[in-house]
């Protein structure tokens, strides 16, 4: 599918004259699920800050090997990702169902589009993945809807993904909204988080960045030192190597410091004792 074909333009009540930021991510991966004005707004994005498609792909990544750790090394088959956006390249449905095809994964986003491609995409693995479309900034919500209550079994363990979520929320509580999930999953269950840092944005990009971002429908962008980032996992046990740079997150191949700066992005694996 052609950067062009926006299979989502049916989506009535949806915003495409805004970029916003899950589409944008999108595109940086060569996905389909983005708009004129996302893929304008994402190269200006490149040229305030040069290693904004670096971030992309180090968060990916590491949410693919997070997922595939959890489920082939703890068991974990049940997902429930937060603000899961676009579906795009290395999806946690598809990376599950490599080593489990009958894991279950529930996809919340409050983005019209970013739910409507998820539909489109999934076709017959509905009956184990779901769409929800509503704010992961309101949990009960989320967890008493019929495609995360209808889906996954809170008697059995859960891996709460949030990457790339809690920094651009509206608020900085990060731990207290992820605390209102743990609290709903039985001992055993995994929290994977990731969040933007300044690795080796210089102050300038970091405020180019922001500016930016001021006018998307996700205007927020909060950065978090390591300290931060771990205070975001309250009551999980870390799992090696704790709170790393997401690209030194047990990379499958070798991974240099610098390199592993320019993805700009923290992450962390825990486990619920």
């Amino acid at each position: 599918m052609s950067h062009d074909a926006e299979p989502a333009a049916q989506v009535e009540y949806a915003d495409f004259d805004q970029p916003n930021i899950a589409r944008m991510y999108d595109y940086h991966l060569g996905g389909s699920a983005n708009f004129a004005i996302d893929r304008t707004v994402a190269e200006q994005a490149l040229r305030i800050a040069p290693t904004e498609r670096d971030y992309c792909w180090a968060n990916r990544s590491f949410l693919g090997r997070a997922v595939r750790t959890l489920l082939t090394e703890h068991g974990i088959d049940q997902f429930l990702d937060l603000g899961s956006g676009v579906p795009t390249v290395g999806n946690v449905h598809e990376i599950a169902h490599q080593y489990d095809p009958s894991a279950r994964v529930a996809y919340v986003d409050w983005e019209a589009i970013a739910c409507h491609h998820a539909r489109h995409l999934l076709g017959p693995e509905e009956h184990r993945v779901t769409v929800t479309e509503a704010d992961v900034c309101d949990p009960e919500t989320v967890l008493n809807s019929a495609g995360v209550a209808g889906l996954l079994d809170f008697s059995r363990p859960i891996a709460v993904l949030a990457f790339g979520i809690l920094d651009i929320l509206p608020t900085t509580d990060g731990a207290g909204m992820v605390s209102r999930y743990r609290d709903a999953c039985v001992p055993g269950s995994a929290l994977a988080v990731s969040n933007n840092a300044q690795l080796s944005r210089t102050d300038q990009e970091v405020e180019g960045l922001r500016s930016l971002l001021a006018d998307t429908s996700t205007p927020n962008l909060y950065m978090r030192t390591a300290e931060e980032v771990a205070a975001l996992l309250p009551g999980y046990a870390l799992l090696d190597p704790g709170v790393v740079p997401a690209s030194l997150w047990r990379p499958d191949q070798p991974v240099t410091e610098q390199e592993a700066q320019r993805g700009n992005v923290y992450g962390a694996v825990g486990i619920l004792p």
